[in-house]
This record gives structure tokens, sequence and C-alpha cells, in this order.
């Protein structure tokens, strides 16, 4: 990404921005200047500055917002990636699983973004805040029912916040979609498969986890000074509706 966003010395906290889309939302940040901190449960390979976090846990978040402030002097962007959900189906999982997955994708994203409003409030630029939330919350999510619904939760968060915290601090939301990580195998097999996962999708591929951390890092600089409370689709196009496969009226062939 070489369009500069004005981003250059900016502090920046990702969470879960170790691997998958987290990472390339880090390295767009690092890419465009900032100085990006991302954090995690256990420590891995990363060229930002790396701090153990649980981020459903109070006193880990509170600990970690402060050291950043104390280090930095200040916060300007924190992105809500951490999240996830394995593959469940809702009339077997157990309700610890579920409230495992709503606390880490809707809860977490609440305590941290709570920590973060409290600094920037304080200072004279306030700050930004991106939730990274999915497609899952507003359509079906079989397999992932308390995840989609997490999500959706996350969408709406991202509504009220941006209401109670203006005008210092601006909160808004990306709904991802399918996505190319390193882990792309486990959700849609063989490299074949993700190669045709990809043609359903309206732009005939997967996206790259550094198209979310440019649209993320759009939304934290000042070119979206006057976006809040906003949900950015990044879904290539969304999913085309599966009828349109079955029905054969638009297939005719004029005689």
């Amino acid at each position: 990404m070489t369009t500069d966003l004005g981003l250059t010395g900016t502090v920046v906290l990702v969470t879960g921005g170790v691997r998958g889309v987290g990472r390339g939302i880090a390295d767009v940040f690092l890419a465009q200047g900032a100085h990006v901190v991302v954090c995690a449960r256990h420590e891995a390979p990363t060229d930002a500055e790396f701090h153990v976090c649980d981020v459903r846990d109070e006193t880990q978040v509170e600990t970690l917002v402060q050291r950043i402030v104390a280090d930095h002097g200040r916060l300007d962007v924190v992105v809500n990636n951490a999240g996830g959900a394995p593959h469940s189906p809702a009339a077997t999982a157990s309700p610890r699983l579920h409230d495992k997955i709503v606390q880490l994708n809707l809860l977490a994203p609440l305590l941290v973004s709570q920590h973060a409003n409290a600094v920037m409030q304080r200072q004279d630029t306030g700050g930004s805040i991106v939730m990274i939330s999915s497609v899952s919350g507003t359509r079906a999510s079989p397999g992932t029912a308390a995840y989609g619904a997490a999500k959706a939760g996350l969408d709406n968060l991202t509504a009220s916040l941006a209401v109670e915290w203006a005008p210092k601090v601006r909160v808004n939301a990306l709904d991802v979609g399918m996505v190319r990580t390193e882990q792309a195998h486990l959700h849609y097999g063989s490299e074949a498969a993700i190669e045709a996962v990809g043609k359903t999708v309206p732009l005939g591929r997967l996206a790259e986890p550094r198209e979310v951390g440019a649209c993320a890092a759009f939304l934290a600089s000042g070119l979206a000074s006057y976006v809040s409370g906003a949900t950015l689709r990044v879904h290539g196009g969304g999913e085309v509706p599966a009828f349109l496969a079955a029905a054969d009226v638009n297939h005719q062939e004029d005689s």
C-alpha cells in the first residue's frame, strides 16, 4: 500500500495481531509509519512491539493499555481484531463453549474499547477504534451460531459506542468476508477447494489479509474524519444467491 494516510508516528494497538488477518492489519499500519503494538495470548514472530495479553481478562487489558501509554505517551488507534470460533453445531455445543465465543468476539472488544476510550478522551486529538466484525453477523452462520450472534452484537455495539463516545472518539467496524490466511486450509480444505470457494465470491477470490488492513487503516486515518458508527463490508461483493444456480429461467438461450 503506497498511499500515505497520515498515520506516521501514531500509536496503534492491534489485538490478535500476530497471524492471519491481524498480522495483515499490523503490517499495513507498520508500512504507514505507525508504531504498532500487538497482543495475543501466546508470543509469535512479529515486526511489531509484542505483549502477552488475554483480551478477555480485565486486569491484563488494563495493564496493557497503561503500559502503552507509559511507554509511548498516548494511544491513537485500537483495532479489535482478536476473535474466531471453531465449527460446532448449535444443538450439541456446550454452554461453556458458547460463553467463551461470546466473551472473545463481543465482550472482549467492549472491554478493550472501554480502557482505550478512557485514554483517548483525555487526548487533544481523541482517537479511533476499529472493530473487526464479520459477514456472519449479517447472515445465517450455521456451525458457528454463537459466533454469528456475537458479531451481530459487535456491529450494534459499534453504532452505540460511536454515539456515546463522540466527538473525541470515532468507532467503526469492518464486516469481513472470507480471507486467504495461512490457516485457510483448515476452513476450506485443499488448494483446489480454496480456489473453488473463491470463485463463489463476485470478485472471484478470497481477500488477502493486507486488504482488510488497508480498510482498517483508512477508517483510522484522517481521510475518514467524518466517518463514525459505520460498518464497512469487506467481502468482495458478498455471496451470489444460491437460488440463481438452481433456477433455469435466466439461463435459457434466445430462440
